[in-house]
């Protein structure tokens, strides 16, 4: 049950990691975009379609990769202490 345990708090872990650097670099292109405006008006027709925020991903597929990364860190922690002893 321990193995467990630590799987499940593993995977909380890796998944705030990428949530957060995700965020983080979302952060650092929007400070550091410098919008080109005077050669923007030679192609106003493309404009529109270049403009994106985000992308939208499936609930369902979070509690996936979230029971995918705990059964792979409780492996790892299994050989690991198999290993070990």
């Amino acid at each position: 049950m321990k193995v467990v345990f630590q799987a499940f708090i593993g995977s909380i872990a890796i998944h705030i990691i990428y949530i957060v650097g995700m965020m983080l670099v979302g952060y650092i292109k929007t400070r550091n975009y410098k919008p080109d405006i005077a050669n923007a008006w030679d192609k106003v027709e493309t404009l529109q379609s270049e403009v994106v925020f985000g992308k939208v991903n499936y609930p369902f597929l979070y509690l996936l990769t979230f029971i995918g990364v705990t059964v792979i860190c409780g492996i790892i922690m299994f050989s690991y202490n198999k290993l070990l002893n």
